[in-house]
């Protein structure tokens, strides 16, 4: 099972607020939000890893998603103030491997 690793606050699952209508709700059950929302986008998928990034100087969740099957990885960012899917890609195993790289320099 992935870890989940709290990095930062914000008012989505990566914090808690103490004022407002989020206050009883607890973090971990707004990180299901999240994850349901990204695996919504793809049937039968599972998260194979996950991270929070800025995108267009959006904060957001970024779910890379495996399905039985395929070596393509479906990329859902979700905004992750307001738990909304904003992007949704599919990547060949050759586009990950580039994309790690240029990651690394």
């Amino acid at each position: 099972m992935p870890e989940a690793v709290i990095v930062a606050t914000a008012r989505s699952p990566i914090g808690r607020a103490f004022k407002g209508s989020m206050t009883s709700i607890r973090p971990d059950d707004l990180t299901v939000q999240l994850v349901s929302a990204a695996l919504a986008k793809v049937p039968g998928g599972s998260v194979s890893s996950s991270e929070l990034e800025k995108e267009h100087g959006k904060l957001v969740w970024s779910f890379d998603i495996a399905q039985t099957g395929s070596k393509n990885i479906t990329e859902v960012q979700v905004d992750a103030k307001t738990g909304k899917v904003v992007s949704t890609k599919t990547e060949t195993p050759d586009k990950e491997r580039k994309e790690a790289m240029a990651e690394k320099k």
